[in-house]
């Protein structure tokens, strides 16, 4: 099951400008939901020479030969160094090496001058996919308005963004928006069983409903730093605090992919989240199966307080992405998150 299978009536309104292209388009919505893949089949499509009857890249021509070898003339890709270098994250200290770029630099809008201005190879359209949009600082989104706002016959860009609200609203209103909604849970759940992922339903929940990230969750190995982080939140008022510190900073310094600190954060933001809706008489949107150990907590602890550190959560996510000691770090957030909780009457002082 391919990404257009999961999301036949966005794909239906992408084709259904074929016809009359605009210079823009801007594709929105939920992270890890198939948005890039979506706007990556539509560029290979209109680069084709040999459609199918759907309207999808034939695979066979010597344009789907060129992309598929990443050196197609008429396509740029603009995307930050780190997502381009995602084999090689690390960067062992003293290398001299610098740590590649979270954002799309100025210099990769400036370099697209030439390509800009030539013409088509095939006598096609010319095409340039920014991903995500909103890693664009102000100075390269300026850069890129330039040609926004004076068209170029012949030329599509394709921003995608999980973050719209952070681009520069004059780069939204030069662009067709196409709204790509969550998929059917059932067609999610069948698409991630398709790609051999197991616990489908878990991960799902976990993902929010966001199938690709369902994937990626599914076949990795953040189950170490999950279970971990989660059986001592589960804990309440019966944490260690400085114990459950030492414990997930040894996991975090094990953890061989990019940025374990702010993911075990991401994932403290959505425990919090759940504790919230369960507080309320809802049910848990990410954390489904721990309904019992979060029904467990809100027998110790009050809304206030829990809407109050997911507040806090937001500062510990930003804070985290700055050089720091972890260990200290972990120790401040576990202290910070035992004190939301109480005793439960009749329990052991």
């Amino acid at each position: 099951m391919n990404i257009i299978d999961l999301h036949q009536d966005v794909w239906a309104q992408l084709v259904a400008r074929r016809s009359r292209l605009p210079h823009a388009l801007l594709i929105t919505g939920q992270r890890g939901i198939g948005k890039f893949e979506l706007a990556r089949r539509f560029a290979e499509s209109l680069l084709c020479e040999q459609p199918t009857s759907g309207q999808e890249a034939c695979g066979a021509c010597i344009a789907c030969g060129w992309l598929a070898q990443g050196n197609h003339p008429d396509f740029r890709l603009l995307q930050p160094e780190a997502m381009a270098d995602e084999d090689d994250v690390t960067v062992e200290p003293g290398s001299g090496k610098k740590k590649p770029s979270q954002q799309i630099k100025i210099e990769q809008v400036r370099d697209l001058d030439d390509f800009l201005h030539v013409g088509t190879h095939r006598q096609g359209v010319r095409i340039v996919l920014i991903h995500p949009a909103e890693a664009m600082n102000r100075a390269t989104a300026n850069s890129l308005l330039k040609s926004l706002e004076e068209p170029i016959e012949g030329t599509l860009f394709i921003l995608v963004s999980s973050e719209p609200a952070r681009l520069l609203p004059t780069i939204r209103s030069r662009c067709q928006s196409i709204a790509v909604p969550q998929p059917a849970h059932a067609n999610a759940v069948a698409w991630l069983a398709a790609a051999g992922v197991r616990d489908a339903e878990h991960w799902l929940a976990l993902a929010g409903g966001s199938p690709l990230l369902a994937a990626e969750l599914g076949r990795s190995d953040e189950r170490e730093l999950l279970d971990s982080l989660v059986s001592h939140l589960a804990q309440g008022s019966a944490l260690d605090a400085l114990a459950a510190a030492a414990a997930v900073d040894r996991v975090v310094k094990a953890d061989k992919r990019p940025a374990p600190l702010r993911r075990l954060l991401e994932w403290s933001q959505k425990w919090m989240f759940d504790l919230s809706l369960v507080h309320a008489g809802l049910a848990p949107r990410y954390f489904r199966s721990e309904m019992p150990r979060l029904q467990n907590l809100v027998r110790e602890s009050d809304g206030i307080g829990v809407l109050g550190f997911g507040r806090k959560a937001l500062q510990y996510r930003a804070i985290c992405e700055q050089p720091l000691n972890s260990r200290l770090f972990l120790e401040e957030f576990f202290l910070s998150y035992r004190a939301l909780f109480h005793t439960p009457r009749g329990g052991n002082v």
